[in-house]
């Protein structure tokens, strides 16, 4: 897709930010893996740059709520609107909303863009447009006059489809809880840095001014751009969310004298695996990736000789066993909302039974690799039950030798998120992290 900003001689941060929302929206691209490469091929300053990000995600985040005040003034439908247009209201939505820019100044700065991308006349209907938006004084009221129940305010409110939401409340039974989970996840999170051991450690990445993140043993808060921190370039250390650095940690835990082989069944993009591979002292370990581009990814932080393309489904493939296999399984990444602005979009109810077969057939085939007392991790991204807990009840279900163990059984360090079944379920609102689950199963040796 082409971009705009790129070809300006003048750069315009609000015009970058179009770009992004073009290319995620309309071109299927990932926020978190565009934005850089946009931002690289800029000479904006870093003040820029972070109006850029702050632009960019929260519209991409709050665009279901943007979308209902578009609708509310305009006699034609969202689908009728030209695309362009469309991302151009939403991003005008978010800064007379959600950024520290005057209204006046919002719908000025959108219609001059508008008039160079999307012409003169369309310029005119967003004008109209944003000037009703911005009279909206009371969000709440304006939402809730319009629709016919509380889950439907919700959705348009915190701005996440109402499947979702009610994925939350199956596991949180509490609408206070859903609402606080809700709001967190239009939150941007810091990011969080792992010192890998061996390579760097927490002492280190403290002294460049990040902060310890305390339920972890090498996560750390970063307070500056990851870029800017030496052991980040020297690739000594990587960014990776506190819980997926908690969880890692907490399979390595199940380790003993006695266990020698470990598999990473699902590495790719490798933040977990390499965690592993260092924890293990790069002996007795595998990283599997069935996607060729996403094995490239895993590739840069384990060697090939510790790789494997196999079909994580099919245990043929592999022709051994292991002591201990980690299923980071494909899932909806409902825990990463967060993070990856456009995922709430980008899903629905008919990809979760496609997932969900492939996290059944993940574990069959784990099973089949265990050694006798091996265990097996099944962790996902995501709180939704069918992803989480019913995948356990189903894999106990099915093989009557998988026994749950209690992570209740670890040091109490790691009983953060515990429930009371053994498994771990953390929650971006309660724990600053992605909502990770957690299940480990062992083969008994009857």
């Amino acid at each position: 897709m082409k971009n705009l900003a790129r070809n300006l001689s003048v750069e315009n941060p609000r015009l970058v930010a179009f770009d992004l929302l073009q290319s995620v929206n309309w071109g299927g691209a990932y926020a978190n893996l565009e934005l850089p490469k946009i931002l690289k091929s800029t000479n904006l300053n870093q003040s820029d740059k972070g109006f850029v990000t702050e632009l960019s995600y929260g519209t991409l985040r709050m665009q279901g709520k943007y979308d209902f005040y578009i609708s509310q003034f305009s006699d034609r439908s969202l689908s009728d609107i030209d695309r362009k247009l469309l991302d151009l209201l939403r991003l005008g939505c978010h800064q007379i909303f959600a950024m520290r820019v005057p209204n006046h100044a919002a719908i000025y700065e959108t219609i001059e863009i508008t008039k160079k991308v999307a012409g003169q006349s369309k310029a005119s209907f967003a004008n109209a447009i944003l000037r009703k938006v911005s009279e909206i004084s009371d969000e709440e009221g304006f939402i809730k006059i319009k629709v016919k129940d509380h889950i439907q305010y919700l959705s348009i409110f915190y701005s996440h489809p109402e499947w979702i939401i009610n994925s939350f409340f199956d596991q949180l039974k509490d609408w206070q809880e859903v609402e606080k989970l809700l709001a967190a996840n239009n939150l941007p999170a810091k990011p969080n840095l792992i010192a890998w051991p061996n390579l760097s450690d927490t002492d280190e990445l403290v002294k460049e001014g990040c902060e310890r993140i305390p339920f972890t043993n090498f996560g750390v808060i970063a307070n500056n751009p990851p870029e800017s921190i030496k052991a980040i370039k020297e690739r000594r250390a990587g960014v990776q969310d506190a819980g997926s650095q908690y969880l890692t940690e907490i399979f390595y835990a199940t380790r003993t004298e006695e266990d020698q082989e470990f598999l990473d069944l699902c590495a790719a993009p490798g933040g977990k695996a390499k965690l592993l591979y260092e924890l293990l002292d790069h002996k007795h370990f595998q990283a599997n990736e069935v996607n060729a581009n996403r094995l490239k990814l895993l590739n840069h932080l384990i060697p090939e000789n510790y790789t494997s393309n196999f079909d994580g489904t099919d245990s043929s493939q592999f022709g051994r066993k292991y002591d201990r296999i980690l299923i980071d399984a494909p899932c909806t990444g409902l825990g990463a909302l967060r993070r990856r602005p456009e995922a709430r979009w980008r899903k629905s109810q008919n990809d979760l039974k496609e997932l969900i077969k492939i996290q059944r057939d993940l574990i069959s085939s784990a099973y089949k690799m265990l050694k006798p007392n091996g265990i097996m991790g099944y962790a996902t991204c995501s709180p939704h039950l069918l992803e989480t807990k019913v995948q356990v009840a189903d894999a106990l279900n099915r093989f009557k030798d998988l026994e749950l163990i209690s992570i209740g059984a670890l040091e109490s360090k790691y009983h953060k998120g515990l429930q009371p079944d053994g498994t771990m379920q953390l929650w971006t609102h309660r724990d600053q992290t992605d909502s990770m689950f957690l299940a480990l199963m062992k083969l008994r040796n009857d």
